[in-house]
């Protein structure tokens, strides 16, 4: 196990700059997700641990010592890519052993080692197969195995479930977190999907634009997200944003009016906030309360109902505004195209963000 720290880390390819002063800690043996848009930069900093890319700014440490340059192979840890990179005329129990062997370890510790990440992973009835073989979950464990019998400080993710199945990403997705509790070492996780993030990590790491945006457990970026970018981006479905003005503002209230002429108060910190002022209000669908029509509430025009079973999701458009809202609804919905739905706000649930995009702070006893 290894603690890692991230001290003002940038990377520049040329004159482009895609990794911007990360600052960053991650504990030992904690499980860390990077999460975030193609292109935010998750892979290149996973790469940049890694060893496989050269940090052009900062120091990256790992236990307290500066490894910028280390080569990768002597860093003690081991990465798990999308691609399974297996050798297809190889078995498994090859497979497994092929980088031990190349570092010239004892057969006796070789066997013993895959033998014994065989067991983990319950591979240890597959040993003698190919690749081929072998289902994508399969394919996967085996690339887990090859990392595991390196027994590193730290294991790296990246992105190793986008070619799965929904079905089996969700399976594989059980798995790591238990291999996870079972040899309790620090694994950073890449992954564009936040429902990964949000089920896997300890903390997650949210990135834009090669720049760290907000760092927390799972539930307070659900629950506080710093800006209007975290907020949109973890939950799913996505949180409504809708177009508001300031109409009171006060220490520990702001009273805000919405389309439709909704007005919400919500318990936040009024100091530094002017009456009058554009914001945006913020409602996840699942707190939007449907229901007959009162005059506090949006009026929805339905364009479509997905029917999930246990719940449905309306999509629509406020009536007098045109902005998208979507809104969850337990149960079976029998809404249909065309249909009006009224949605109250409740302003404990909501959030609400300035113009500059950063979220206004909550009253500490909301």
């Amino acid at each position: 196990m290894a603690r890692l720290e991230l001290a003002k880390v940038g990377k520049a390819f040329g004159t482009t700059q895609v990794i911007h002063d990360v600052d960053l800690q991650i504990a030992d043996g904690e499980f860390a997700v990077f999460v975030g848009p193609s292109g935010c930069g998750k892979s290149t900093l996973l790469r940049l641990i890694c060893g496989l890319e050269t940090a052009t700014e900062g120091e990256i440490r790992i236990d307290g010592a500066r490894v910028n340059d280390v080569p990768a192979a002597d860093r003690g840890l081991a990465m798990v890519f999308q691609s399974y990179a297996l050798y297809p005329h190889m078995t498994v129990r090859e497979n497994m052993a092929f980088g031990l062997e190349n570092l010239r370890t004892p057969q006796a510790n070789i066997e013993a080692k895959v033998k014994g990440a065989a067991a983990l992973l319950r591979l240890d009835q597959l040993l003698e197969r190919r690749p081929t073989e072998l289902s994508g979950g399969q394919r996967q464990r085996v690339a887990i195995g090859r990392a595991i019998v390196r027994e590193p400080r730290i294991f790296l993710f990246d992105e190793p479930l986008s070619n799965l199945d929904a079905e089996l990403r969700v399976s594989m997705r059980s798995e790591i977190i238990a291999l996870h509790r079972r040899l309790a070492t620090t694994m950073i996780y890449v992954t564009h999907d936040q429902v990964e993030a949000m089920t896997m990590a300890d903390r997650i790491v949210v990135l834009r634009a090669g720049r760290v945006e907000q760092v927390g457990a799972p539930l307070d970026l659900y629950n506080a997200p710093a800006n209007r970018f975290v907020a949109g981006f973890i939950g799913s479905p996505q949180m409504n944003f809708l177009p508001a003005r300031v109409a009171e503002a006060h220490p520990n209230e702001i009273v805000v009016d919405v389309a439709d002429g909704v007005r919400v108060a919500l318990p936040m910190q009024g100091d530094g906030v002017a009456a009058g002022a554009t914001v945006t209000l913020g409602v996840r669908p699942e707190h939007l309360v449907i229901g007959p029509g009162e005059p506090h509430s949006l009026a929805i025009v339905i364009d479509q109902v997905e029917q999930l079973g246990g719940h449905s999701l309306i999509h629509g458009r406020l009536r007098e505004s045109d902005v998208r809202v979507s809104a969850t609804v337990a149960g079976q919905a029998r809404a249909r195209p065309g249909d009006i739905a009224h949605a109250s706000v409740p302003g404990a649930l909501a959030h609400l963000f300035g113009e500059d995009g950063a979220a206004i702070p909550r009253n500490a006893r909301a």
